[in-house]
């Protein structure tokens, strides 16, 4: 997602980064190693460390300990991966086997509550007391983001504002956890830490927008995962809400009955009803919004790179393909 110029202002940091998130997956268990090695080494985005490590920057003071709470922060995205791969039976993430397939879900949940607790023991490193109650009440929001949308799973009649509360909890809140928890560590104002709370708000909920949107019209080389997959778990995103609030009789049904049997035979169906009904412009448009909503939360920060790149990444949010 990251562009070349984001990347060439963090790849410095990134490399004490990465060093940091391999240097604490020490285990006396040689799976525990294996297993959360293989994960975190699988080639992800590293988004929410770099915005971790961007924050910082923009607010003029990047420390070793902001290394450390973007490693914190890989380490509890990781752990939701893990869990959401076995709770999904998901085969494929970020273009390989999933670490289920690979090993069984067993040791993939177990694997994932290490990284969970490991990050907890690193937040203690930080010695701030802000930090632990940001992480913690994400961590918290996230688990119950999980849980709703496991609840809403195969339910046709989930409505936008329902989804929208979904993929606030389950995916933006780690987001805005990133860059709240970098500003506390950074010594920002009140005002400020707010701003780039909801700053991360806005753009996790346009990151998670456009990956709706991808599962109708990726294709599984470039996204790293299999097309199709949300629809195969039944799981009512914004595309097919939109198909639904505005298609046709038999359109509706189609996407209806595709929710409820989680019928991955269906797609060409659900495609050719997403298309008609102009629901990926729809999604893609929503994603916009919350870009611009995101960018429009930095307009108090001292103009600076580390804030470009901020910039940056809420447009790339929305233009990306994978």
């Amino acid at each position: 997602m990251a562009n070349n110029s984001v990347m060439s202002l963090v790849a410095s940091d990134l490399e004490l980064v990465n060093k940091e998130i391999l240097s604490q997956l020490g285990s006396r268990v040689p799976l525990v190693e294996q297993i959360a090695e293989y994960i975190v080494d699988s080639g992800g985005k590293r988004i929410r460390p770099i915005l971790a490590v961007l924050v910082a920057g923009a607010l003029g003071n990047k420390s070793d300990h902001t290394y450390t709470l973007a490693a914190i922060i890989e380490y509890l995205h990781t752990a939701t991966l893990l869990h959401d791969d076995v709770v999904d039976d998901s085969s494929m993430r970020r273009g390989r086997q999933t670490a289920n397939l690979k090993w069984g879900n067993s040791p993939s949940i177990l694997v994932g509550d290490f990284l969970y607790s490991r990050a907890f023991q690193m937040m203690v490193q930080l010695d701030s007391m802000a930090v632990m109650r940001i992480l913690g009440e994400a961590t918290n929001k996230i688990a119950e983001g999980e849980v709703w949308q496991l609840m809403n799973a195969r339910n046709p009649d989930v409505d936008e504002a329902t989804y929208m509360e979904v993929i606030k909890a389950k995916t933006a809140e780690l987001f805005s956890a990133a860059t709240a928890s970098s500003a506390a560590l950074a010594g920002a104002s009140p005002k400020q830490e707010k701003a780039l709370y909801d700053y991360g708000i806005h753009l996790g909920l346009a990151f998670q927008l456009i990956d709706d949107v991808l599962d109708y019209e990726g294709d599984a080389e470039t996204l790293g995962k299999n097309v199709g997959d949300d629809l195969a778990e039944g799981k009512p995103t914004l595309p097919l809400i939109y198909a639904m609030q505005t298609g046709s009789n038999d359109e509706k049904q189609v996407i209806r009955e595709a929710i409820e049997g989680g019928n991955l035979a269906a797609l060409p169906a659900v495609l050719a009803a997403v298309n008609a009904t102009g629901a990926i412009d729809y999604a893609r448009q929503q994603a916009e919004q919350q870009a611009d909503l995101a960018i429009a939360c930095l307009q108090d920060l001292r103009d600076s790179e580390f804030k470009g790149a901020l910039t940056d990444l809420a447009h790339m949010a929305v233009k990306r393909q994978s």
